[in-house]
């Protein structure tokens, strides 16, 4: 019997999106022929064989409306071609041609809600962009009757303006053993998107009254004003920008850290409403961490205290939070403990189960 096949699409690098990798993985371990389809950035590395097939597409563009407008036509043309029995659109960056494709193929599609993608700072704060991206929601997600979001909160929000009722699919890493090595030298870390509406603004500030240096894994749309931030606060020795890491060699390293941190801007329900991944990532590496205090994090944190919730997120609030943190090696092994008792319950094993079944209810 042929597999059936699913193509996903996403813009960010394949390289690097650990939570694809796990679903796509998940689905072609379940018995589907899986392509993820991603953006060819320059000087990337080579991709990483994995249990699924990959394709990037190369642009010309590299950022802002001309990126978006090539890559959505040159995916749309691409996906014309493609043999599938179901296309996936994760966020609304690749809603566009996955509606379009699958309505001229006659093809199944689903929409995979990974954030409130008009809630991002980088959106929201930007009137003519916030349109145009609203405008884009409010025509296609109401086309995708089928689909699945990471929390509650964003799955009612979306069932309240488009009368969609997706599934919960949260994103958490695979249950695997965990060695708790630190570093000779502590530091505190930071990993995932350096990006607008990360409150680096004020948690850079906040190490000119920590001990601890921190490390930065991750690259985006702040990080050229995150390293002048650091360079005019005479940081550079406290503060270190540790590139990109592929998904394996982050793991490794996150067991390391002392602390890890997870704060968001209050501006924009994307933030407010996050579920980060590496809110999950911390958690199954036994590392304690700093929490924005929103609700979908406050909600975990009551059931299994892995996390100290900050409400300020100022400098000066933050360094002391983090200082008090440090200064109660008590605490700190209250959480890792907590860490290690949770994780056994958020994990992608039973996160899993969900995915298949809802692919399985429309495929078979």
């Amino acid at each position: 019997m042929r597999k059936q096949r699913i193509i996903c699409a996403v813009t960010n690098d394949l390289l690097y999106d650990q939570r694809m990798i796990r679903i796509c993985t998940s689905l072609a371990d379940a018995g589907y022929e899986v392509m993820l389809v991603g953006r060819r950035y320059r000087n990337t590395p080579a991709l990483v064989a994995q249990p699924f097939r990959q394709h990037r597409i190369h642009c010309w563009f590299i950022k802002g409306k001309l990126f978006y407008a090539e890559y959505n036509l040159r995916l749309f043309t691409w996906l014309l071609f493609q043999k599938a029995n179901l296309l996936c659109a994760i966020d609304l960056d690749t809603i566009l041609p996955v509606l379009f494709a699958s309505k001229l193929k006659g093809t199944k599609r689903v929409y995979d809600a990974h954030e409130l993608f008009c809630e991002m700072k980088e959106v929201v704060s930007r009137p003519r962009i916030y349109q145009f991206w609203k405008g884009v929601e409010r025509y296609a997600v109401p086309q995708f009757r089928l689909g699945y979001t990471v929390n509650e909160p964003i799955r009612d929000i979306l069932a309240r303006e488009y009368g969609v009722h997706y599934e919960v699919i949260r994103n958490m890493p695979w249950l695997k053993p965990v060695k708790h090595t630190p570093e000779p030298e502590p530091f505190i870390l930071y990993q995932g998107a350096v990006n607008e509406g990360r409150s680096f603004e004020t948690l850079i500030p906040a190490f000119q009254w920590i001990d601890l240096p921190l490390h930065i894994y991750g690259d985006g749309n702040f990080l050229e004003q995150a390293r002048a931030l650091v360079q005019e606060l005479g940081l550079s020795q406290k503060v270190l920008f540790k590139g990109k890491l592929v998904p394996t060699a982050l793991q490794a390293q996150t067991p390391k850290a002392t602390l890890g941190i997870t704060i968001f801007e209050n501006k924009g329900l994307s933030n407010y409403y996050s579920l980060a991944n590496r809110f999950f990532d911390y958690m199954h590496a036994g590392v304690p961490q700093l929490c924005a205090d929103y609700p979908v994090y406050r909600s975990i944190n009551q059931e299994y205290e892995v996390a100290h919730l900050v409400a300020d997120l100022s400098a000066r609030n933050l360094a002391s939070a983090i200082n008090q943190l440090l200064a109660s090696p008590a605490k700190l092994q209250t959480l890792r403990s907590n860490c290690l008792e949770a994780r056994e319950v958020f994990s992608w094993q039973a996160e899993e189960k969900r995915l298949i079944h809802f692919y399985r209810s429309i495929l078979g």
